[in-house]
């Protein structure tokens, strides 16, 4: 009713200046509002919403769609711009600042998607929240993974307190989208990628609902705080939601906390830890774009309708911060790319963390439990009594630290007969240098050995868990169409965590170059028998070696090929198959010379 009022009033006092264009009777309760947020609209009926606010607030707001589902259903686009700044070369000349918010990568957690209309509905026709829009670009994805979403059951979320029915956490090929980030495999991510890069968001929200245990706060939160993430970023990051936005989201009558992941799942006294995102997450592959994020989890046992608020609430904060902003955000993603693109050679960059076994104390806000020994599952059975607020202070092992670091090289070199490398480059948009003649150079090269892929499929993939790393230097020739991939470039954190095999998400261990481990060509056991023959026959210390693993290997005696391979792997033959040898190779600043010359 208090909205119906105020477009009466607002339409009688501005209908001849066009700024309000919805009939003033009109009824502009969202499909959950309607229903008492006891369910959420189809894809079709947010799609017919959304058209119909669109074409009842042109100057402010516009549906589009950044590409197409395996099912093939449009995958949504809403900007709102006050002045009509509705593609990414006009957002990017205005000097606004442009905020990118997703819903529905998970389609289960869908409150994004509700609070997306109501907030939108109140930019396009509330004068005071309007103004909001001269000072930010709002891109919002009501629904990312849409097929997902129509595969709705009341049975996709059992551990999710509404809405009567729920869309499914994958895509229609299976696909967990918030696990493609970096390896691109699902259309709808290669179209997102096409996307940030045209509209080079400086701000991005990712919105979910998490599980886990029970506590008080309705929303919990994750940034990016360490690793490569610039620190011009880093600190508006820190002191914009730490400082302003969470506690104005607070004051709202909110009750916000870091991301709550227990030690313990029987015990949350015990502590949190830091998760460790990295890449193949949203917040952390926007963060080796140098860009500021927040990964928004809503609590999946509070009410449908407190969840949807929380999320509206949460980003009507954002956007009053950022019109308070006068360009600092803008500024340091300014910065941040600047000061990316001249680290240079030489640089020291981590691409693997772990957890800290350090803490800090943290105030817990959450609920008396009890556990008792279950003859079902072996373990403990946890009890939460909401009606029992309490609070503890426990540990928060909050930090991330490197595992494992690279040394930045003048280029990386992708030799011509590895397309789909250069493919996955230019989704990201990395900027790479044709060469469009034979090179000689003298390299630096990886050598991969002992392979150990885990066992399990994890997003189509065996993943490439382990193996041993060597440097070396070489003289090697290239085709013409290599490609060069410079670090002067403000991607290069990105470019060396999909290029950089150490890199927990890069194309090798997502399995991108299994066959460089794949032996082509064998020996017949006759001709490896007389090959063993000559080789033992001219080295006493080879047939030494072979003698100890005869009688120290059961296993190694026991079969003939192991034993007859043990020669051929040692001779030139296997050698000149270079398995295990890394295509990628490094340049150094002559090197890169030479090849540009």
């Amino acid at each position: 009713m208090r909205l119906r009022r105020f477009l009466l009033a607002l339409a009688a006092c501005c209908a001849s200046t066009g700024v309000v264009h919805a009939e003033p009777t009109a009824d502009w309760r969202t499909p959950a509002e309607k229903a008492k947020f006891q369910t959420t609209p189809s894809y079709a009926e947010t799609k017919a919403w959304l058209q119909r606010l669109a074409e009842a607030a042109p100057r402010r707001i516009r549906l589009s769609r950044f590409g197409v589902s395996p099912e093939g259903r449009d995958l949504m686009l809403v900007v709102a711009a006050g002045g009509g700044e509705f593609t990414p070369q006009a957002a990017r000349a205005s000097g606004k600042t442009i905020l990118l918010v997703q819903s529905g990568i998970h389609a289960g957690e869908i409150e994004g998607k509700d609070a997306a209309l109501m907030l939108l509905r109140d930019l396009a026709f509330e004068r005071k929240r309007a103004k909001l829009l001269d000072h930010t670009i709002l891109v919002w994805l009501p629904i990312f993974n849409v097929d997902g979403h129509e595969n709705a059951t009341p049975f996709n979320r059992i551990n999710q307190n509404g809405p009567a029915r729920m869309g499914y956490r994958a895509t229609a090929q299976n696909l967990n989208l918030n696990r493609d980030y970096m390896k691109a495999d699902a259309p709808e991510m290669r179209d997102w990628l096409a996307l940030f890069d045209a509209w080079q968001p400086d701000l991005f929200l990712d919105i979910h609902t998490t599980d886990g245990a029970d506590f008080q706060y309705d929303l919990t939160w994750y940034m990016e705080q360490w690793g490569p993430l610039p620190a011009s970023v880093q600190e508006w990051q820190t002191k914009a939601f730490e400082g302003d936005i969470l506690p104005a989201f607070e004051k709202m009558g909110h009750l916000a906390a870091p991301y709550l992941d227990g030690v313990d799942h029987r015990d949350i006294t015990k502590g949190i830890a830091n998760f460790g995102s990295g890449p193949r997450f949203s917040t952390g592959y926007v963060a080796l774009r140098n860009r500021a994020a927040l990964l928004v989890e809503t609590h999946m046992l509070k009410p449908y309708a407190v969840r949807v608020k929380a999320v509206h609430d949460l980003v009507l904060a954002t956007l009053e911060r950022l019109a308070r902003d006068d360009g600092a955000l803008r500024k340091a993603v300014t910065q941040a790319d600047t000061e990316v693109a001249a680290r240079g050679a030489g640089t020291s960059l981590a691409v693997a963390f772990e957890t800290s076994k350090q803490s800090v104390p943290f105030t817990f806000k959450g609920y008396e439990f009890k556990t008792e020994p279950s003859a079902i599952s072996g373990d403990a059975f946890v009890y939460y009594d909401p009606r029992k607020p309490r609070t503890w202070v426990i540990p928060n092992f909050r930090d991330l630290v490197p595992t494992r670091s690279v040394t930045l090289p003048s280029a990386w070199l992708i030799p011509a007969g590895w397309p789909q490398l250069v493919d996955k480059l230019r989704q990201h948009g990395v900027r790479m240098e044709r060469v469009d003649r034979p090179l000689e150079l003298t390299v630096e090269r990886y050598q991969l050995d002992q392979p150990k892929w885990q066992q399990a499929s994890f997003e189509g993939h065996h993943l490439l868990r382990d193996f041993n790393q060597t440097a070396v230097r070489a003289r090697l020739d290239f085709a013409p169409g290599a490609m060069l991939v410079p670090v002067d470039q403000p991607l290069v954190n990105l470019a060396a965590n999909l290029l950089e095999p150490a890199a927990a998400d890069s194309l090798l261990r997502w399995g991108f170059l299994d066959a460089i481990f794949e032996q082509k060509e064998y020996a017949d056991p006759r001709v490896a028998e007389q090959l063993a023959r000559d080789m033992l026959a001219k080295d006493p210390a080879l047939r030494r070696q072979f003698e100890a693993r005869l009688e120290n290997d059961a296993e190694f005696a026991r079969s003939p090929s192991a034993r007859l391979a043990f020669f051929y792997d040692r001779s030139p033959w296997y050698a000149a198959q270079r398995i295990g040898a890394y295509p990628v190779v490094r340049l150094d600043a002559a090197a890169l010379a030479a090849a540009r010359r």
